[in-house]
């Protein structure tokens, strides 16, 4: 089937050349260990530990060997709260191999974030760091167990607990351990979603939701054995565990961890190091990383692909990554936790163009579509409407909760991302906006997206968001939030209005500007746009 067909509508299906894994985690991880046993499978730079995939299935085997001594089967919830680490990795394909449901704490959580997360999805068995950051885990974990019901023991990494876990399985058959039937449309995961409303939603995902999102989504940047992929990117999130873990074993490639949580520094001396061919990362990361004044004295001539995701790639950004960073093949993916993730992505050899102002074409065995939101239906090349897509890829629904799935994802089975985008001839689409972020100004849809690539060529500003606030005149008006570069004088309102004139439509331009050093953000790297409006708000005094 071709990648797109010539139909006049926005919809279109992806390549089906390739068939999809009908076999669950632990199946294909210890087919890959026969292809590749001796191969490098885990890095982690920070403490320079190392496994070939043999060495990694043995730990693997044994962490869930004490897994099912500890009375952890099929269906039963682990939760891992922890940031990115080798035992993070081992504690994933682990609770795959016996069935057991792994569900990913954002590392960012306190105390209610987390009770919530537990109690909601009905942990039985929390791993967890000690510490990480700011975060005393131990204490905030001490501060909920009481209160989470089904919790009956927390382990935490590097403590003769966990030790013991590790211990207790050595030596043993795993075979001797499962002897129950596993599934690819078993559940095997929940994440939750960053909610912007409310408490976040557990995502559902199957072995055969994300074993074929991992491959997929390496296999179109041409992953093989001897790929090395740095991972700055979280594991508690998709990125991490799907498209960096799975897609790297999926292909006998290395996972390469430059540490626990992103650091531009620690990133550019791994890739180095460590010869990386492929790298991850939102472009707030790639950002950071260019702009560090040591940029140019690192080797990153290894380097060839890598993923870029979370967001749109501003031009700069993407010309900077092909010429000086090497990554020729690097793409453009989009999509959300609840289609495992990947929906859409560039190809190896798209143009400038393809991967800065759109989020690619329909990835390999996935439907999409652009539909009206008001009455569902397809709409014309060109014109804006809610993304929907569907096949192998959506999730199961929200941890107990068919309300909320039953929003999203329709009698058809499409899920209804809430994104606005734009289907163009080619099948390429680009991402205009959260039907929910749109600023309606005196009648005029304006999609923020469009002029904060503007704002971003002033020689000046680093980045920009913008968002809509409340006006009595025009219902909305537009606020422009920058970061400066690094010794740039701050830009007020009057010079970025300057900046704008005779280039964007006035009802485009920004009435209010705020200069900041940060925008509040998810751990994964996105921008809380919500928190932005409610800050702006009370900063305007609007």
């Amino acid at each position: 089937m071709t990648e797109t067909s010539s139909i006049t509508a926005s919809s279109a299906r992806g390549n089906t050349d390739v068939p999809l894994l009908e076999e669950t985690i632990g199946a294909n991880f210890e087919r890959t260990v026969a292809l590749h046993g001796d191969r490098e499978a885990l890095v982690e730079a920070a403490t320079g530990r190392r496994w070939t995939y043999t060495e990694l299935n043995t730990d693997v085997d044994a962490l869930a060997v004490g897994l099912r001594k500890a009375g952890i089967g099929k269906g039963d919830r682990v939760g891992i709260w922890a940031p990115n680490c080798a035992e993070w990795t081992m504690v994933q394909f682990a609770t795959a191999k016996i069935g057991a449901i792994l569900v990913n704490i954002n590392p960012a959580y306190r105390t209610h974030e987390l009770a919530y997360a537990l109690n909601q999805s009905g942990v039985r068995l929390l791993i967890s760091a000690t510490a990480f950051k700011t975060s005393d885990y131990v204490s905030l974990v001490g501060a909920v167990e009481g209160d989470c019901g089904a919790l009956e023991q927390t382990i935490f990494l590097g403590s003769p607990e966990w030790d013991a876990l590790l211990a207790s399985g050595r030596g043993e058959r795993l075979a001797d351990h499962v002897g129950y039937p596993l599934d690819p449309n078993d559940a095997i995961n929940i994440q939750y979603t960053s909610g912007t409303t409310g408490f976040p939603k557990g995502a559902t995902l199957s072995h055969r939701n994300i074993l074929n999102n991992g491959f997929f989504v390496t296999e179109t940047i041409h992953f093989t054995e001897q790929d090395r992929l740095c991972i700055p990117v979280p594991f508690y999130h998709c990125f991490g565990m799907v498209m960096a873990n799975l897609g790297c074993t999926t292909h006998g490639a290395t996972m390469v961890i430059p540490g626990p949580g992103f650091d531009p520094v620690t990133t550019l001396q791994t890739v180095q190091d460590e010869r990386c061919t492929a790298l991850y990362g939102v472009p707030t990361m790639f950002i950071a990383m260019q702009d560090d004044p040591g940029f140019a004295s690192y080797d990153l001539s290894t380097l060839r692909t890598g993923i870029m995701a979370g967001a749109l790639c501003p031009v700069e950004v993407m010309k900077r990554c092909v010429s000086e960073m090497h990554m020729s093949e690097v793409a453009i993916a989009y999509g959300m936790t609840e289609t495992s993730p990947v929906s859409c992505q560039t190809r190896t050899d798209d143009d400038l163009e393809r991967r800065t102002e759109t989020i690619g074409r329909a990835a390999p065995h996935v439907e999409i579509k652009i539909v009206d939101p008001a009455t569902g239906e397809v709409v014309p090349h060109g014109t804006a409407g809610e993304f929907c897509t569907r096949g192998y890829s959506v999730m199961l629904g929200y941890w107990d909760d068919e309300t909320k799935t039953a929003e999203v994802i329709d009698a058809d089975g499409w899920m209804h991302t809430g994104d606005l985008a734009v289907m163009r001839e080619d099948g390429y689409c680009v991402v205009v906006g959260r039907i929910k972020d749109m600023v309606i100004r005196g009648g005029e849809n304006i999609y923020p997206r469009e002029i904060e690539e503007f704002l971003f060529t002033h020689p000046d500003i680093a980045e920009a968001q913008v968002v809509g606030v409340p006006d009595e005149r025009y219902g909305e008006e537009l606020c422009a939030w920058i970061r400066m570069r690094p010794d740039a004088e701050p830009l007020d309102t009057e010079a970025v209005r300057a900046f704008a004139s005779g280039k964007l439509a006035h009802y485009k331009t920004p009435r209010y500007v705020l200069v900041v050093d940060e925008f509040p953000m998810t751990v994964t790297g996105k921008v809380r746009k919500i928190d932005m409006r409610e800050q702006s708000v009370a900063l305007l005094g609007l």
